[in-house]
């Protein structure tokens, strides 16, 4: 190779490494320009801002203000104003963590086609909201705002802005049953509930919700209804199937003619503490769809998923919730609410117990000692709480108005504290090899789990043969 060939190439070589010198300077320079700031970038009360709107994820939400937020495709959807005002929170002090300073390369941050884009405007002014890349180093996403610089903010706007439609509705609200006075069902049973304090219907001091059956003022087990008063508030629909339901889409839903529905009224406390009287109304019909499947299924064995529309009084959203909502919200018959034992009388009220077994007769005393009771068979002490524990234990595996067929097993009547009701007959009658049916005061209730009777029997036998 000859000298000026060589020189050529020493040449080139030393260009090549005076552009890269130059380009890694300007890079050190352009790194030099990220520095620290703790400045807010943009301060926009939302009260000011007339309109909203984002892309994400190739999705556009436009938002509109007329007085209240109106969507802009379809200003019948209920928007949530909530929803919104957490939107437009977070930019009335908006502050970055770190600025760079007159951005050559947007791209490098992600801003040449960034993953968000955010539009707002006052009406005289429009600004305009970019989310870059997300900085695994620092933890924080790149953001333009259209002033030539690029910033770190601690707060990722995407955190709310990945909404989507359903996200922005305003879902009905479901208030919390602090005082029910009134419970009314129609559809598949139609009965109503009434809270009453102190009732003279009832051996348990505790019950306060009464159903009337057959002229008679029944009580209901108080933790079932205040249980299903909760699955109401808890029900959480969101699943809406309609915003702006048409009278063609109740028929479609069953709702035009509900299998159920359940009216509360109740008290709630005023801002001045004042009582007011609301009602709250929720409609429910299984899907038909469901129903019309179960009835074709030909495994019988398995129980069918069936879940149900529901509507809250006559707002326009219809929900759709799930078979297991919808089987709690069912379960609101008498029996599902009535109390399962067989008696429910607290113990602390019981005086005396009187037995029939066998063809013999015992009795069991107590006398108060303070706050206790000392129990005595024939005046000798007793430990009372094996009885007691199989006395309580008999409770309903199904509630029957049949009558006893078969011999009794065992009876009792239990003296009570009480002048509205100072004793409750119980018979205990053999039903089946596994069952035996349960008369009370000479009405039958239900039928008990065999085995708990046999336990009340040995439990007897204890106390008497000892």
């Amino acid at each position: 190779m000859n000298r000026s060939k060589k020189l050529y190439i020493l040449l080139g070589i030393l260009a090549v490494a005076c552009i890269a010198t130059f380009a890694v300077m300007q890079m050190e320079e352009r790194k030099e320009q990220i520095k620290e700031t703790g400045e807010i970038i943009l301060e926009l009360p939302s009260e000011s801002v007339q309109s909203l709107s984002w892309e994400y994820n190739e999705e556009t939400l436009a938002f509109h203000k007329d007085e209240t937020w109106l969507y802009d495709k379809d200003e019948n959807f209920p928007a949530s104003e909530e929803k919104i005002n957490e939107l437009l929170e977070q930019f009335q002090s908006f502050s970055a963590a770190f600025i760079i300073e007159d951005v050559e390369d947007f791209g490098q941050y992600g801003l040449d086609d960034p993953i968000c884009t955010i539009n707002l405007s006052t009406g005289e002014q429009s600004y305009e909201v970019k989310l870059g890349d997300y900085s695994k180093m620092d933890s924080q996403r790149y953001v333009s705002i259209g002033d030539g610089n690029v910033y770190l903010v601690k707060h990722d706007p995407l955190d709310e802005y990945d909404a989507v439609l359903s996200d922005m509705i305003d879902h009905d609200e479901i208030p919390s049953f602090d005082h029910v006075t009134q419970i009314q069902f129609t559809g598949t049973e139609a009965y109503s509930i009434a809270y009453q304090e102190n009732s003279v219907d009832s051996y348990n001091a505790d019950d306060v919700y009464f159903t009337q059956r057959s002229g008679k003022n029944l009580p209901l087990d108080t933790p079932k209804v205040d249980s299903f008063l909760r699955s109401i508030t808890n029900l959480n629909p969101v699943n809406y199937v309609s915003y702006n339901v048409t009278d063609e889409e109740l028929q479609t839903y069953g709702l035009d003619a509900p299998e159920l529905t359940i009216t509360v009224d109740y008290i709630t406390e005023g801002e001045d503490g004042e009582e007011i009287a609301d009602t709250f109304v929720l409609y429910a019909n299984p899907d038909p769809e469901d129903v019309k499947a179960a009835e074709e299924a030909e495994d019988e064995d398995q129980e069918a998923e069936i879940s149900a529309y529901v509507r809250v009084g006559e707002s326009q959203i219809v929900y759709k919730i799930p078979s297991s909502s919808y089987k709690t919200l069912a379960a609101m018959s008498y029996n599902d609410l009535r109390h399962p034992e067989v008696i429910w009388a607290d113990f602390s009220d019981v005086q005396q117990i009187d037995i029939s077994l066998e063809g013999n007769n015992y009795t069991l005393t107590s006398e108060k000692d303070g706050e206790d009771h000392i129990w005595a068979y024939q005046e000798e002490d007793l430990e009372i709480a094996d009885l007691q524990s199989t006395l309580e234990a008999l409770a309903a595996d199904e509630f029957t108005d049949e009558r006893p067929t078969e011999r009794e097993e065992v009876s009792l009547t239990v003296h009570l504290d009480n002048e509205s009701f100072p004793q409750v007959e119980i018979k205990l009658y053999r039903y089946d090899g596994s069952r035996c049916l349960a008369v009370v005061d000479g009405e039958s209730a239900s039928l008990v789990d065999r085995t708990a009777v046999v336990d009340l029997i040995e439990a007897v036998h204890t106390i008497v043969l000892d």
